[in-house]
């Protein structure tokens, strides 16, 4: 990974895989500045309620909280488009060799091909037993960069330019075909079982402050071709959250996937994505974070790596316009990462830091998977069942799942096999 210093704005621009992260010089690497902060109690309600079983969760405080991330946080979403349809663009029964079906879907969402849209890649394992269980991601670079595979079509949609010089002109070439294969290790996953379904990100809104114009915020607003957004709407991750789900209906429709047992995966700020797509929509069956950082699974009140104020410089579409006010104000969310998390419960969540990811705020990942017990307590299921941060490598916890690994901000195949292995505990109990 490079490191360049920037002595116009004193950041260390570190270039990485998923594009350029400025870390402003004087961010808190040191656990001896994190300041002593309160957190929210995840079973207190607003009128001094207190939760104190599931049925309170479910039909009192969880419709609270998921209110409160829509109006702060992530911003509110549309439901599914009552004209949306699903299109198979193609379908080969001996991909990899024969150890997989492969499909490519085009989801048009209002049902209209001149409409937006997001395409599918599948890949359903042909030796296991139907129906199976299946992962669904983002990818950040198209479908045809998690795989070699010569004939899966090359997205013609805008990309950004990363390292490996494959983009031209914002759009993909011929050379990028694979270049995500180490994040997503196809023929692993469906060894074990599994089907694997992926899209592109940047076919729900491309990832730069002004992406959305060619998005779905902009195609979905129903002000029209030029669309305002109150401070409660959707930003980019909630967009891309949305996407997931609109993967998950079609999955309901394919015959060979089990679709209640689908796991929805994804890192960096598609980690963010994931767990705002389980929060919401609780057909996921299992959540995954990979490195997801602030903004996703670590505690925004630590104050430690990435804060609040550097999301919404570096990138202020991810989130809602009400989420601006809180930069350099943490203290004064109304929510706290714990609760993002606690909003899976009773599903399976599992959370993953890598040791050099400080950015990302490892220990502040822990400190809110711990934080979120008392909720999947209310529904006996066990959480960590740890209370200091394990070591490096050494996975830990139950409904809730934790890892530290040693290394950087990426998505490994030390992370998959954790992840396969904590499906298979829930799937196949």
């Amino acid at each position: 990974m490079k490191q360049k210093f920037c002595l116009a704005t004193g950041a260390l621009l570190i270039a990485g895989v998923t594009g350029i992260l400025s870390q402003p010089a004087g961010a808190n690497y040191d656990e001896a500045n994190v300041p002593v902060y309160t957190l929210p109690d995840p079973l207190v309600c607003p009128d001094g309620t207190v939760v104190t079983n599931a049925v309170g969760w479910q039909e009192k405080r969880r419709p609270e909280l998921v209110r409160l991330f829509e109006e702060q946080v992530y911003g509110r979403a549309p439901e599914r488009p009552r004209a949306m349809r699903f299109e198979t663009i193609s379908v080969v029964t001996n991909a990899l060799g024969g150890r997989a079906t492969r499909k490519e879907v085009a989801i048009w969402f209002t049902g209209k091909k001149d409409g937006p849209s997001m395409n599918l890649l599948l890949y359903l394992p042909n030796a296991a037993r139907q129906p199976v269980p299946a992962f669904l991601g983002l990818s950040f670079n198209g479908n045809h960069a998690i795989t070699s595979e010569p004939d899966v079509r090359l997205s013609d949609r805008w990309l950004v330019e990363r390292k490996g010089g494959c983009v031209t002109n914002n759009r993909a070439t011929d050379a990028c075909r694979g270049s995500e294969t180490s994040r997503w290790p196809v023929e692993k996953i469906l060894a074990r079982g599994y089907a694997l379904a992926t899209a592109y990100y940047g076919d729900l809104e491309p990832d730069f402050a002004e992406g959305w114009k060619q998005g779905v915020r902009a195609a979905l607003s129903p002000t029209g071709a030029n669309p305002t957004f109150p401070p409660d709407a959707w930003g980019a991750i909630g967009a891309w959250a949305w996407g997931l789900s609109r993967a998950l209906d079609y999955l309901e429709t394919e015959r060979p996937v089990n679709a209640n047992h689908v796991a929805v995966l994804g890192h960096s700020r598609l980690g963010k994505t994931a767990l705002w797509a389980g929060a919401r929509d609780e057909r996921f069956a299992i959540v995954i974070s990979n490195d997801s950082g602030e903004g996703g699974a670590a505690l925004a009140r630590r104050r430690f790596g990435e804060r609040t104020a550097d999301l919404n410089r570096a990138f202020p579409h991810w989130f809602s316009g009400n989420f601006k006010k809180y930069s350099g104000r943490e203290d004064d969310l109304p929510v706290d990462q714990h609760e993002l998390l606690a909003l899976i419960a009773p599903r399976p969540v599992y959370v993953a830091s890598a040791t050099e990811d400080l950015w990302a705020d490892p220990r502040g990942e822990f400190l809110a998977a711990k934080a979120a017990e008392p909720v999947y307590q209310l529904f006996g299921q066990p959480g960590l069942g740890v209370n200091p941060q394990p070591a490096a490598d050494q996975p830990v916890g139950d409904a809730i799942g934790y890892h530290l690994r040693s290394g950087k901000h990426e998505l490994t195949d030390y992370d998959w096999a954790q992840y396969l292995n904590f499906a298979d505990r829930h799937f196949h109990r």
